[in-house]
């Protein structure tokens, strides 16, 4: 039997007991990337080429909450459980049952920043681009979520970082979580900001959208050769799994808003 070299650390899901009421490390890392990503959405907002106020940034909050969380919930039934339509459609909306879908997140936040967008008269696609910029963030804190619950780990390996997660069986694992809060959370958010600044001043609006989109895409797609796939589904069509179908839109989709950025680069600079 092959084994674990590095223990798995058993981190208690619930970060503070308050009586009755037990708040879990996964709604912290929300709670953080919401907050910190609102701060620096308003932190920018100094910035004259950016195309929302202060009072924008911290409005926009709950609008993202909503969109993020009502798209995660709908997003999980239809891409991964869609006879729950059917069978219990109660459970569309039983948040606390858990389990969220990014894809559905995604697209929630795209349709409350659209329809925030359109009540305040900011454009759209500015206001995309300095989302995109963030939110890795929220991809960093939810994949450090998922290792603390020990959830969405990763496939059978002998390699020597290896472990053993609790509900995975007696056999060393992958630890995907890590693997993607490192390339879809951190690196991903370290290119997004290294590129803000000439993508405000070369391109046109659109370019921090197009490279979020395809370079998560090109990132879970690679990270999903780890993760094990999820027991209803396994492997699909050409032996990928769900999380990788559902990149392949969102990969061409931002290569799309890349070339059109490119294609119109910027007339004035400053």
């Amino acid at each position: 039997m092959l084994t674990a070299l590095i223990p798995y650390p058993n981190i208690d899901p619930i970060a503070v007991q308050l009586g009755p009421i037990g708040i879990r490390w996964y709604s912290l890392a929300y709670l953080f990337g919401l907050l910190i990503g609102m701060w620096v959405l308003r932190t920018r907002a100094k910035d004259p080429r950016t195309p929302h106020s202060p009072d924008d940034a911290i409005d926009f909050l709950t609008w993202c909450t909503l969109g993020m969380l009502i798209g995660a919930r709908v997003g999980l039934v239809l891409f991964y459980y869609p006879h729950w339509i059917w069978e219990r459609p109660g459970a569309i909306f039983a948040m606390w049952e858990g389990g969220m879908s990014f894809h559905g997140g995604g697209l929630g936040v795209l349709v409350a920043a659209i329809l925030f967008t359109h009540f305040r008269k900011i454009s759209l696609l500015p206001f995309l681009d300095e989302i995109s910029a963030i939110a890795p963030l929220g991809l960093l804190f939810g994949r450090l979520a998922n290792f603390i619950n020990a959830e969405l780990y990763g496939r059978v390996t002998d390699v020597p970082w290896a472990m053993i997660f609790p509900g995975g069986g007696d056999v060393p694992r992958h630890p995907s979580q890590l693997y993607e809060a490192a390339l879809e959370g951190l690196a991903l958010l370290i290119v997004l900001n290294a590129l803000r600044p000439i993508a405000l001043r070369k391109y046109a609006p659109g370019l921090l959208l197009g490279v979020f989109l395809s370079g998560y895409a090109l990132s879970r797609f690679a990270m999903e050769f780890f993760r094990q796939p999820d027991d209803h589904l396994g492997f699909l069509i050409f032996g990928a799994t769900m999380g990788q179908l559902l990149t392949f839109p969102m990969f061409f989709v931002g290569l799309a808003f890349i070339i059109r950025a490119v294609r119109n680069p910027r007339t004035q600079t400053s």
